[in-house]
């Protein structure tokens, strides 16, 4: 199982010292955050990609991930989210590829519409077209990555005669993607159907609703034909923060949550710790929070935790990834890997991907692609009649 961090790259006031770090630093606080994390032994890195303050995440994660590639050695570079609806598909295949071959294949996306409202018309889009965008725009995104000479036409952009997006997938296998939602069945139902994974944010939300979610992702996967319902592949976010004691962590946390953008005003820490998937506590009642959420989405494959959101001083958050590396991760995948049920497959990586397509050009089964379960590889099969429904996904 995959466990690390993602951020939204927010740059937002310290509600106890009044202070807001300018933009220069809070980008260089966030490579700082992903070399740490590499080196208390991270799985996954993921960085959000805004248009607008207060946010400097990426508007091109890609640039990012390029720079991270350098200054790293192991750690998965992904996002949260890459945004679908109002980034062109072709601009998504050419930058995250370059991507991928900078970082030697640790790369992968998680592809998401996006929370806010205003960038749509600023990239010439409308919000009301945003799940027929998503379906359209991940076709179109797959098709350049399997095929060399791309024909395509479509609602939301100009045709294409005879396009080669470049340079191609690392070893002609693409990046695995997640499709993220929070809310909307259409994305699970579109994970599904091409059987890709889906991450569920995981944050906000009652445990009931990710439950829902899932479940539903679970059993639209086993329908069309990628396997058992456990074998789909599925990630959770969640948001933590950790003290010597709880009273102690609830008390620094406090302020913070308070006059959070996306928290303040909206109930109490203790309302939010009760009714949502927010840990605040200690770095064992993190792990004993954590390993429950298997009980209502069972086994999964990646845990992303957000810890540096709402103004948090960068050595607090050095000191929550230190925590997650040396206390908590070790503790979870000891955990996760003893109640895990046989035959639940790992993550995808780069490496997986090319021994699932070795293994298919063989027609021998390897012990990497025996750990992938249906997961399929950058040329993905011929777009499938839904026999429920009657259409294709990018059909509805």
């Amino acid at each position: 199982m995959q466990f690390g961090i993602f951020t939204v790259g927010d740059v937002t006031t310290d509600p106890t010292t009044g202070r807001t770090i300018s933009e220069h630093q809070r980008i260089e606080n966030t490579v700082e955050m992903a070399k740490v994390a590499d080196e208390v032994g991270l799985d996954v890195f993921a960085t959000g990609q805004h248009h607008n303050p207060p946010f400097v995440a990426p508007a091109s994660p890609p640039v990012l991930m390029g720079n991270l590639a350098a200054v790293t050695k192991n750690i998965i570079l992904s996002t949260a989210t890459t945004l679908i609806t109002t980034t062109d598909p072709v601009h998504i295949a050419e930058d995250y590829a370059y991507a991928q071959h900078l970082a030697d294949g640790r790369v992968d996306l998680m592809l998401g519409r996006g929370n806010t409202g205003p960038v749509y018309p600023w990239f010439g889009k409308d919000i009301r077209e945003g799940i027929p965008l998503a379906i359209e725009n991940y076709a179109l995104l797959r098709k350049l990555w399997s095929e060399e000479n791309v024909t395509w036409e479509g609602k939301f952009r100009t045709p294409l005669q005879g396009f080669t997006s470049t340079p191609r997938p690392l070893d002609g296998v693409a990046p695995f993607v997640w499709h993220g939602s929070i809310r909307s069945p259409e994305i699970a139902e579109q994970a599904a159907y091409y059987g890709d994974g889906f991450f569920h944010n995981h944050i906000f939300w009652p445990p009931q609703h990710a439950a829902q979610m899932v479940q539903f992702y679970r059993e639209r996967f086993e329908h069309y034909g990628h396997g058992r319902a456990q074998d789909a592949i599925v990630g959770l976010g969640g948001q933590v923060f950790m003290a010597e004691s709880k009273a102690k962590a609830m008390e620094t946390f406090r302020p913070y949550f308070d006059h959070a953008p996306v928290y303040g005003g909206a109930g109490s820490l203790e309302d939010y710790t009760r009714q949502t998937p927010l840990t605040v506590g200690t770095p064992d009642e993190v792990v004993e929070a954590t390993l429950g959420f298997r009980d209502y989405v069972g086994d999964y494959q990646r845990q992303l935790f957000l810890i540096d959101h709402a103004g948090l001083p960068h050595a607090e958050v050095m000191h929550q990834i230190e925590l997650l590396g040396t206390k908590v991760v070790p503790q979870l995948r000891a955990e996760m890997d003893v109640r895990r049920a046989a035959g639940v497959p790992d993550a995808p990586t780069h490496a997986s991907l090319l021994a699932a397509r070795a293994a298919q050009a063989t027609d021998t089964p390897s012990a990497d692609a025996g750990q992938m379960g249906s997961v399929e590889t950058g040329a993905p099969r011929a777009p499938k009649v839904d026999d429920v429904t009657g259409t294709r996904a990018e059909d509805r």
